[in-house]
């Protein structure tokens, strides 16, 4: 993709409010979730999802009281103020919208209706800084208490201090989710490609796999992005839309219902349960896993709630980051979301030291000439008083400091277990009605 930009096509603006139950009834995924089952066993309750994008429109109906501040990085206000794009909105409202009218029957339902979204609002695409200050952005929701983020955009490249902040949001527990892209390449951009992240393509109602979605070898899961109906920034309307953005926040949303649940699962066996309750459509059950274009395969949300899956490695599926891409090793240490990860690791020796060492050779070169100097006086005077640099005198060792020690890589867990997926594409299920509020 060229530039950031975000990984949802949309398809029709956002048009007059049409009758809302039919939006209701146009979000297919909740049947093929079978979001009545899921929400039995969790609603996302006590759960932060920070979505990295256009500012939200908290006032939206289907979102209002799920949205909290935030803030905007473009002109440092708050984030759940609508901006003049769409995207958060939608990317919110497939997570964490709760519909609206009597029992919250009409509008847009996220998968994880009782979550909470934390906005971080970033530059509008096209005006040329959509990616400064990725690193930022992530750092800011890390240190505002959000256990997953969603990443619905596609920067074109990552910097040393974007790899730092993604490193940071590991060690600190927090599940990165990001869009594969909708280009329909072959290849996935440096975020989605970024070790310790889980990248996500889209596929259709059938299960099969979306035309444009782009794949790899690091493409982790799929989940639904083809005709998908969610919320736009301007109240009481609606979009639709094709794109791995949409995919994205609905892995999300499970993610947020299994922290829910699962409390003590750390992001890497959240993760893990994704993966191992993953389906694939008919024919394609023989793929080797993980599948450029599936990933280990579609999420299923319900079966990652109710499986018997083992808890596993802290990283389950997830590789491990560095806090310093050029460096090779170490890892992030904790710090504020101003700061640059302080493990980093340098080549040789720091700056301090060189200047330490620079130091202590021309102490040594000055107490050379001085006692040169004194011995040749002795030649002529007799020998010199007690003191500095004489028989007697205190003598001076300068201090070399040693390289600097950093921490040791982190430990990456053994090849990961693949189980079987589970069988059948997205079933058809009857219309599902939302949860309480």
């Amino acid at each position: 993709m060229g530039g950031a930009v975000v990984a949802g096509a949309l398809l029709f603006g956002a048009a007059p409010t049409a009758l809302a139950d039919q939006n209701r009834d146009d979000q297919w995924p909740l049947k093929a979730f079978d979001s009545q089952g899921v929400w039995k066993e969790s609603t996302g309750k006590g759960v932060t999802v920070a979505v990295i994008d256009d500012p939200v429109n908290g006032s939206h109906p289907d979102l209002k009281g799920n949205v909290l501040p935030g803030k905007s990085f473009i002109d440092g206000g708050r984030g759940d103020r609508k901006g003049t794009g769409d995207h958060g909105t939608g990317m919110a409202s497939l997570i964490a919208g709760h519909g609206h009218g009597g029992g919250n029957a009409d509008g847009v339902m996220g998968l994880a209706p009782d979550a909470k979204i934390l906005p971080v609002g970033r530059p509008e695409v096209g005006v040329g800084v959509e990616n400064s200050g990725l690193g930022e952005w992530i750092r800011y929701a890390v240190d505002h208490d959000a256990s997953i983020i969603n990443m619905s955009i596609g920067p074109s490249f990552l910097t040393d201090s974007d790899k730092r902040a993604l490193a940071y949001a590991a060690q600190k527990d927090v599940l990165v989710v990001v869009a594969s892209g909708n280009s329909g390449e072959t290849k996935l951009g440096d975020l989605a490609a970024n070790p310790g992240v889980v990248s996500v393509g889209a596929v259709d109602k059938a299960g099969k796999v979306w035309a444009k979605s782009n794949s790899g070898s690091q493409l982790m899961l799929s989940a639904p992005g083809v005709e998908i109906t969610s919320a736009s920034a301007t109240a009481g309307q609606y979009r639709l839309a094709d794109g791995t953005s949409d995919a994205t926040a609905y892995v999300s949303a499970a993610a947020a219902l299994l922290r829910s649940k699962f409390p003590d699962l750390t992001a890497g066996q959240i993760a893990n349960r994704l993966v191992k309750s993953a389906g694939l459509p008919p024919g394609k059950k023989g793929l080797e896993l993980p599948d450029s274009h599936y990933g280990y395969g579609f999420i299923q949300p319900l079966k990652a709630l109710t499986a018997e899956i083992p808890a596993g490695s802290k990283n389950g599926p997830l590789k491990t980051p560095k806090a310093d891409p050029a460096a090779g090793t170490g890892g992030a240490t904790a710090g504020n979301g101003d700061q640059q990860a302080s493990g980093q690791q340098e080549e040789g020796l720091g700056m301090g030291a060189i200047v330490g060492i620079a130091v202590g050779v021309l102490v040594v070169v000055a107490i050379i000439v001085i006692v040169v100097v004194r011995q040749k006086k002795n030649d002529r005077n007799g020998p010199p008083p007690g003191g500095f640099g004489g028989p007697g005198g205190p003598g001076f060792a300068p201090q070399q400091p040693g390289p600097y020690q950093q921490p040791g890589p982190y430990q990456q867990p053994g090849p990961y277990q693949q189980q079987p997926s589970a069988s059948g594409a997205f079933p058809p299920a009857p219309p599902t009605q939302p949860p309480g509020q």
